[in-house]
């Protein structure tokens, strides 16, 4: 049996953005200290961090010295370079382990683990150059989609080609670099399952989550959708399926398409809290967060339940364009909450802050939240 983490033991994280700062809330309620270590200063982690370190992630030394320091190191986003995870692994735990970010964070390897174990995806070709995309064209047909082999996110580094004679544009646009072209899939809807495993193999899920996306980025959250329960049961047993896989001891978000005729095509996979989840903040007794410490610590995972039915929005930069947004106004709503991450900078498409709001089921409490992220603007005129 793991030797567990206990309550006043410092907990390491790789990263320091929203993810790092909801869980350091929960990981500090729990009596632990918690460490982040990322190359920016005041950041929304550190704000809330005991403390806050700052260096390359390929600065490996500097990697080991805030390893020394902790008891267990864990991510708040996949795309920290593997060699700073195995560095860390020498001196404490890495959870997940760094081969889990290793095959997450390139879609290649993403795509080849998911297919080589059996589990649905579109179809998909490698494409390390511009010639090798005529060939992959040829072999998956139009329309497609081609996306960066690393560091996409929220829409970035894609182009969809409905035409061949579209390749050029495709190329230049993603950035003339290693990528994949997948089929383009023919979806009813995207949904997604949080889940998290222990390190003696437990499983913990928070079932089914529609989300409803803007401009490529999460917009609404919606957990629980009226879907067919097959479904549902079908959506957690492979997410299942890849945490035992992939040998994930933490939080692991498998994003699906949900096709036209029923079934499933998995879309991405998240080895980390993900914005989808962060409903369970305030509408679970065990959250996201505290589940991913409870995980890496050794701890037995929580109850993840819902105590009301909820819903989430998110709150973008442009939200701030033409002043400070008004927040007592949103805020007239008394079954929400509000969550801003301590970003300085509002930019346009940039993740400020959600609210989560409640209602009577889970598309009442979606009209709650854009309510009260409309009032946000409408409050100010």
């Amino acid at each position: 049996m793991t030797r567990p983490i206990l309550p006043g033991a410092t907990v390491g994280v790789l990263g320091s953005g929203q993810l790092g700062r909801m869980f350091a809330i929960a990981a500090r309620r729990m009596g632990y200290r918690v460490h982040t270590f990322s190359p920016g200063d005041d950041t929304p982690m550190g704000q809330v961090a005991d403390r806050e370190a700052v260096g390359d992630y390929n600065d490996l030394e500097a990697v080991g010295e805030f390893a020394s320091r902790v008891d267990v190191v864990t991510f708040e986003f996949e795309n920290v370079p593997f060699e700073a995870a195995r560095t860390a692994s020498e001196h404490v735990p890495v959870r997940p382990r760094g081969e889990v970010l290793h095959t997450a964070q390139h879609r290649q390897r993403e795509k080849d683990f998911l297919a080589g174990a059996g589990f649905p995806t579109a179809p998909f070709e490698h494409v390390p150059d511009r010639e090798a995309l005529d060939a992959a064209l040829a072999r998956i047909g139009t329309p497609a989609v081609l996306k960066t082999a690393g560091f996409g996110y929220d829409g970035k580094g894609q182009a969809v080609i409905r035409d061949a004679s579209e390749a050029d544009d495709a190329w230049q646009s993603i950035g003339a670099g290693e990528a994949v072209l997948e089929g383009f899939v023919d979806f009813e809807r995207e949904i997604s399952v949080v889940a998290a495993r222990g390190c003696d193999g437990e499983f913990a899920h928070y079932g089914v989550t529609e989300n409803r996306h803007r401009d490529h980025i999460l917009d609404v959250s919606i957990p629980d959708p009226d879907i067919d329960p097959k479904i549902t049961q079908e959506a957690v047993e492979i997410a299942r399926g890849v945490l035992e896989a992939l040998d994930v001891v933490g939080v692991l978000c498998v994003e699906f398409f949900l096709k036209t005729d029923g079934s499933l095509v998995i879309n991405e996979l998240a080895p980390r809290p993900h914005n989808s989840g962060h409903f369970s903040f305030d509408a679970c007794v065990t959250s996201q967060f505290e589940q991913q410490l409870r995980a890496v610590c050794a701890l037995p995972l929580g109850d993840t339940r819902r105590l009301r039915p909820s819903a989430m929005v998110n709150l973008l930069g442009d939200l701030w364009a033409d002043g400070m947004p008004d927040w007592r106004a949103a805020l007239s709503d008394p079954a929400l909450k509000l969550h801003l991450y301590g970003k300085a900078q509002a930019r346009p498409g940039r993740k400020m802050g959600h609210l989560t709001a409640f209602g009577d089921d889970g598309e009442d409490a979606a009209r709650h939240a854009i309510a009260a992220r409309d009032a946000l603007i409408a409050g100010r005129r």
